[in-house]
């Protein structure tokens, strides 16, 4: 049992620090190459690890500055509700089926 614990903590360490190594604000991307709307999609996935880790790092924003407009805008949003919804959806369904039990 304590190996398993391990090994789950050890992924979720690895899964952080992957999330975190291209969040928006990194400098990755300048007025040059700004962020189009792929980056938008994983931006808005990965919007609760930014938030937490801009706590600590001021330079570290939930929402790339730098970006092509529009279309990271959709991304962004359509990660967003994607996921937030999906969530929703997911405990809808849960919980339905427990009052049908």
């Amino acid at each position: 049992m304590k190996k398993k614990l391990a090994i789950i903590i050890i992924l979720i360490i690895l899964v952080a620090f992957l999330l975190s190594s291209c969040i928006p604000g990194d400098g990755k991307h300048t007025t040059k190459k700004p962020a189009n709307f792929m980056w938008g999609v994983w931006h808005g996935w990965i919007a609760p690890v930014s938030v937490v880790v801009g706590i600590f790092n001021s330079d570290i924003r939930v929402y790339e500055v730098n970006n092509t407009g529009w279309w990271y805008d959709f991304g962004f949003y359509i990660a967003i509700i994607s996921g937030f919804g999906g969530l929703g959806l997911a405990r809808r369904r849960k919980y339905k089926k427990l009052r049908e039990e």
